[in-house]
């Protein structure tokens, strides 16, 4: 058995089978926290509070950073209880954007392909099964990012 330096084997098992085994054996509640959190949670049918039940429409990204969300919450690199009762996630700024960047951004139905067409770049590297250690990457631009312009370009398209 191959160990890593973050993961030294001791008594025959590494540290993150001990701690496996402290939540399947002694309830230890290493999976309580996790990255839990939704990546991108607006404009879903689980949140349609629309008139007409067009969702898509109703609820754009620009809107998300106004809302409170009843059924969960959204955010970058984010973590929660596995309730969602309590959620962490990223706000970065690169000094050109209007806004906190606070979750993905994405385009409607109406704008895109699809609902979930996500106009970002994002990766999760590695996460060990207790998420007790866990790698994100994030490729956010230096320069302002380019809302309006993916809006008018992808709606040239059929």
């Amino acid at each position: 058995m191959n160990a890593s330096p973050k993961s030294p084997i001791v008594n025959g098992e590494t540290s993150e089978q001990g701690r496996l085994n402290a939540a399947r054996e002694s309830g230890v509640p290493w999976r309580k926290w996790g990255p839990y959190l939704s990546e991108r949670q607006w404009g879903t049918v689980r949140e349609d509070y629309s008139s007409n039940g067009d969702a898509w429409n109703y609820f754009s990204h620009d809107n998300a950073q106004y809302r409170a969300y009843r059924w969960g919450e959204d955010g970058l690199a984010g973590i929660s209880d596995n309730r969602q009762l309590l959620c962490f996630a990223l706000a970065l700024w690169n000094g050109r954007d209007p806004i906190l960047k606070e979750r993905l951004f994405g385009l409607t139905n109406s704008e895109g392909n699809h609902g979930e067409d996500v106009k970002e770049y994002y990766f999760y590297l590695d996460s060990t099964p207790t998420h007790s250690s866990m790698k994100y990457l994030y490729k956010y631009p230096q320069a302002a990012y380019p809302y309006v312009s993916l809006i008018e370009s992808n709606r040239t398209r059929d």
